[in-house]
């Protein structure tokens, strides 16, 4: 090997691994050994080359505009909605590695469109939102498929929003910062899987 490495040739521990995706060991250990996410053995470690890691993290939140036919591998499809891109980014790489399909949305109008034309298992949204805020969403959502579960999360919690949330039925309501152990957890409760 020449010293000469291109980003191509960098490779990341276990350790790189949990920190860069937010998940824990027993996830990434899963899809390793499920053949799932490229790795290569360095005596007892598992190293990752960076750029296997990239692609196919982008496989897993490609965004699916098919339906809910498209997928035939049995993943549940959620549909993230929230107006931060650092929150959406963060939650559709954690849900990508527990083996979801992900899509995401900046807003309550654009996440009634996606809900109606697609099918989705689980929709995670924000609080507090331009235009139409979440609690509006849960409303206008529960109107054409009253039995989809919705989690909350907000950074702007109160009594109140959280009373009502509750009242609309929400599967789970999550506070800011929230944690990522928490989100998978919520997200397994919500629809009806052993947490990881």
């Amino acid at each position: 090997m020449t010293p000469n490495h291109t980003t191509d040739d960098v490779f990341l521990t276990t350790a790189e691994v949990l920190e860069y995706l937010h998940v824990s060991v027993r996830t990434v250990y899963r899809l390793i050994k499920a053949g799932k996410l490229p790795a290569v053995r360095a005596g007892r470690q598992w190293r990752v080359r960076k750029r296997d890691l990239e692609t196919w993290l982008a496989s897993q939140t490609t965004s699916v505009a098919e339906g809910a036919s498209h997928l035939g591998d049995g993943r549940q499809r959620v549909l993230i909605v929230d107006d931060e891109e650092g929150i959406r980014d963060l939650l559709s790489r954690t849900l990508a590695m527990a083996e979801y399909d992900v899509q995401t949305v900046s807003d309550g109008i654009s996440a009634l469109h996606h809900l109606k034309e697609n099918g989705f298992s689980l929709v995670i949204a924000d609080l507090r939102m331009p235009g139409m805020d979440g609690l509006t969403l849960i409303r206008e959502v529960k109107q054409f498929n009253p039995r989809l579960p919705i989690i909350i999360i907000t950074g702007f919690s109160s009594e109140s929003s959280a009373i009502e949330a509750v009242n609309l039925g929400v599967a789970g309501y999550l506070t800011k910062p929230v944690g990522i152990p928490q989100v998978l957890a919520a997200a397994a409760k919500a629809l009806g899987q052993p947490a990881a």
